[in-house]
């Protein structure tokens, strides 16, 4: 019993991982209407930046942090300004091959940089591990901040989109950019604030997750971005609760599919489940189903 809570413990820790990454996955689509297929690449130059902040410069992690999140905001900016902007009335097709493009050149930047070596990453977790049951189960610092970062989160990104001005204007885009835009929105401004949002989590998903996992390399963000993507799918892209119910349902049936049946399975179960969800309810579990106008 105590095995099988801890293995579902380090299920919502993974899966708290894997929906701060689906949230920025969710905000562009449902706002932009595109995929952005660079964002695990984000995630790994977030952790790079807090890596060389904090093991190469010796600065305290708290400015580790902070320096990855306004390193990858304005990364996330650029992106958006140079690679996807141009191509805002271009074919779906034309931005899905863009974004794959901007991922690998991530990639290959971070190769020239840091090279192909597996780097030991510092955790910037410094709060100490949760003993429960008489020591049976321990619950690591990590696996607890990770669960509240991402519980806070996504309530502040939920009062934003509701309350704030900005956030009144990104659902007005999601709904109908043109009319939004005739309605004095300012599309554009919206779109890059959205790509700053996003990449501004996907700094902290990569800290955390590399606090959690401490191997870093220049392809550290491809699975777990894919598997993100497959989180915010599986919730209902474009639904920021469907994004974090998406992360820990995916985080909890990857790793029970590890300690259970197979860990070389595990990933071909998680994708499986995605399709008998998608067969069910192809708009995702908390998705809506939009009608097409004609």
């Amino acid at each position: 019993m105590i095995g099988f809570i801890s293995y579902l413990v380090n299920g919502i820790s993974l899966g708290s991982v894997y929906a701060l990454i689906a949230l920025g996955y969710t905000m562009v689509y449902g706002i932009a209407k595109m995929l952005n297929f660079a964002h695990g690449d984000v995630i790994m130059i977030g952790a790079y930046v807090a890596f060389t902040a904090v093991s190469g410069m010796g600065m305290p992690p708290v400015v580790g942090v902070l320096l990855s999140v306004v390193a990858c905001t304005v990364l996330g900016v650029l992106i958006e300004r140079i690679a996807y902007k141009p191509l805002r009335k271009a074919s779906k097709l034309a931005v899905l091959i863009t974004a794959i493009g901007v991922s690998y050149f991530l990639q290959n930047v971070a190769l020239l940089i840091y090279g192909a070596n597996t780097k030991s990453f510092t955790s910037v977790v410094t709060i100490p591990a949760l003993k429960l049951m008489d020591d049976k189960l321990v619950i690591s610092g990590e696996t607890i901040v990770t669960v509240v970062a991402c519980l806070i989160i996504m309530a502040g990104l939920m009062t934003f989109m509701k309350y704030s001005k900005s956030g009144r204007a990104m659902l007005a885009v999601s709904e109908d950019s043109g009319a939004a835009q005739l309605m004095g929105v300012n599309v554009n401004a919206t779109i890059a604030l959205t790509f700053a949002i996003g990449s501004a989590l996907a700094a902290i998903a990569g800290v955390l997750m590399c606090s959690s996992y401490p191997a870093l390399t220049p392809y550290t963000g491809s699975m777990p971005g894919i598997k993100a993507f497959v989180a915010a799918v599986f919730g209902g892209i474009g639904s920021i609760p469907g994004a974090f119910i998406g992360g820990i349902l995916l985080g909890v049936i990857e790793i029970l599919s590890k300690a259970y049946i197979s860990s070389q399975l595990a990933d071909a179960i998680v994708f499986a489940v995605l399709i008998v969800v998608l067969l069910v309810k192809p708009t995702g579990l908390l998705g809506k189903q939009i009608q097409e106008k004609v």
